[in-house]
């Protein structure tokens, strides 16, 4: 017979898989696993907005003095917030009638449902995925703020954050367009070039992010000597290397391959101690509100959204390399 607990089914298998997905993403995703490692994926538990808190200037009572010289005891004002609009995203999950009675009993209800929720949480999971490097505006401007609107390649203008970049230089991106596609005797140079416009004293880029056109071009500008993997990334199911410059050594993973997010002749020099990942506490990747039935149709629906956005604490520190 009809199970006669179809909704409660459902929902306690999307349940019990929900925190599953928001791992399963940081797991699947070289820039999510790395922002989780440094403790950067933070929920946001309200507010109409997400702010990021963020260090733009130094303190100006700073002086050198001797003896009762009278000290500069003025407030300074060196921290502000960058705000960033909630993106949304929400995947549907549905049964009709038909099915429900077709698939008869409890076990093989939860194996049409587990079948469903899987290829629903990739389909949601693919999408951020893709969003993380997006320029924010697909979707009519709901898409998530990604790579390509934080770090970007024309880092002088638009507004990030509420920051206007024109007018605030300290909220810059450094970009890197030299002419012509690179090759394996130009590209390390190129990469050194950028890498040293990122360092300040012991701080700069820990994640290069690639496509595969400029990952297979430093891969063989590496084939005369011994390639160095990076142990981290590899372990964790990264296609990656190293790469060393500054007296850093930094790990350099594709993500251009089949699937991957990252933008054609493009590679990304981040700084993930200031990149954030930012879901809200209640829409991370969770199912939505309780029983939807179809008020014309035979058929139920369950929903799995997200609400969130990536957010960025210093821009000058990230850069993008990309002759395009």
């Amino acid at each position: 017979m009809t199970s006669p607990n179809i909704s409660e089914i459902a929902t306690m298998t999307l349940e019990s898989r929900a925190g599953k997905l928001a791992d399963n993403m940081s797991k699947n995703n070289a820039l999510l696993n790395r922002l989780k490692k440094r403790g950067n994926i933070k929920t946001v538990s309200g507010g109409t907005t997400i702010r990021q808190e963020l260090e733009y200037a130094q303190n100006s009572s700073l002086m050198g003095y001797s003896g009762y010289d009278v000290l500069n005891i003025s407030p300074s004002d060196v921290f502000t917030s960058a705000e960033f609009n909630y993106a949304q995203k929400a995947v549907a999950v549905t049964i009709s009638g038909l099915e429900m009675l077709q698939n008869s009993g409890e076990e093989q209800v939860i194996n049409l449902l587990s079948s469903r929720i899987k290829n629903a949480e990739r389909s949601l999971s693919n999408a951020i995925a893709v969003d993380l490097y997006s320029d924010g505006t697909a979707d009519g401007g709901k898409q998530i703020g990604g790579l390509q609107h934080l770090v970007a390649k024309a880092p002088t203008s638009g507004v990030v954050g509420g920051i206007d970049r024109a007018t605030w230089s300290f909220w810059s991106n450094k970009a890197s367009a030299p002419n012509g596609a690179p090759t394996s005797t130009n590209i390390q140079s190129r990469m050194n070039a950028l890498a040293f416009q990122l360092t300040r004293g012991t701080d700069g880029a820990d994640l290069i992010v690639s496509d595969a056109l400029y990952y297979a071009t430093y891969v063989e500008s590496l084939q005369a000597i011994q390639r160095i993997t990076s142990d981290e990334m590899a372990g964790a199911g990264f296609m990656s290397l190293k790469y060393f410059a500054a007296g850093k050594a930094t790990d350099v993973v594709l993500d251009g391959g089949v699937g991957g997010g990252c933008p054609a002749s493009t590679m990304y020099f981040l700084n993930t101690d200031y990149i954030h990942f930012r879901p809200h506490a209640d829409r991370n990747f969770v199912p939505l509100g309780g029983e939807r039935f179809a008020t014309n149709q035979d058929a139920m629906v369950k929903l799995i959204g997200f609400a969130g956005n990536m957010t960025v604490s210093n821009a000058s520190l990230q850069g993008v390399l990309s002759h395009t």
